[in-house]
């Protein structure tokens, strides 16, 4: 399964930017909801956790999610995870790092089409694997920007292009807005210089651009208007205003000038 070997990549990726990172700067606070960098990875490892845990053990991973989540609907993730996961700076970065090296190798020959359970509906293992890269690349997002470094991206983002495609209903529904009879057509043009097509080929509203900036709106870590994506169509700006590819309850994307580089 492919993106099982993505989702290391990325996961390596942000470990890399982590590694050297002093302890004082795991306290700093970044663009997304006053998360600290400390926040960030406790989140990533929460669910790595929880995921790994809904293959290996299903039952369990049940009673887990049925303790856990009617607190978190009273107090709010942040709480929960944070006083499941007590370590923080180098103990913390360690954690995560043993955690997603050791989940791959479970998951490296894992069906992608056996169903799993999540906190929300049953998902294939090749979902499931996928969301853990897409969380991972879009909650990096904000350590990069906190950091001032340019993420070098790869090909691998396909996969998170794809979701937020495959999510266009959703991200109507979770917005209460009824949901378009056509995809609109998309042309974005891969790190690699390839051009990808999706969507409708008949649709007169087109999202065009670089696939990196696509996947930002869709992972709500840049506002569209802080994006080289050029949209045709009422269909294409709506989407691209509202766009969620990521479940749990209506998110507001980030208003413009608002998530960016530090430096």
């Amino acid at each position: 399964m492919q993106q099982v070997e993505d989702f290391l990549a990325e996961s390596e990726a942000l470990a890399a930017v982590l590694a050297p990172l002093p302890e004082a700067d795991w306290t700093r606070i970044t663009q997304f909801k006053g998360w600290s960098v400390n926040d960030v990875v406790v989140h990533l490892l929460f669910w790595n956790r929880a995921a790994d845990l809904s293959l290996s053990d299903p039952e369990a991973f049940a009673e887990r999610i049925a303790a856990i989540y009617p607190r978190m609907q009273v107090e709010g993730m942040r709480p929960v995870e944070n006083a499941d996961i007590p370590e923080r700076g180098p103990a913390l970065f360690a954690l995560w790092r043993d955690q997603f090296r050791a989940m791959v190798a479970r998951w490296a020959d894992v069906d992608p089409k056996r169903r799993l359970k999540w906190a929300g509906p049953d998902m294939s293992a090749r979902s499931s694997i996928t969301a853990r890269q897409m969380e991972t690349w879009a909650h990096g997002q904000e350590i990069f920007d906190l950091l001032g470094r340019s993420r070098p991206e790869a090909d691998r983002i396909r996969n998170i292009v794809v979701l937020g495609v495959n999510t266009f209903g959703w991200s109507h529904q979770v917005q209460g807005l009824e949901v378009p009879a056509r995809v609109p057509r998309l042309q974005l043009t891969a790190p690699s210089g390839a051009v990808w097509e999706f969507g409708d080929p008949d649709s007169a509203d087109l999202i065009a651009g670089p696939a990196v900036d696509f996947a930002r709106v869709v992972t709500q870590t840049r506002s569209v208007a802080d994006t080289d994506l050029q949209l045709t169509g009422p269909v294409a700006h709506g989407w691209m205003q509202t766009a969620q590819c990521f479940a749990g309850g209506r998110e507001v994307p980030p208003a413009p000038g608002t998530r960016f580089r530090q430096g």
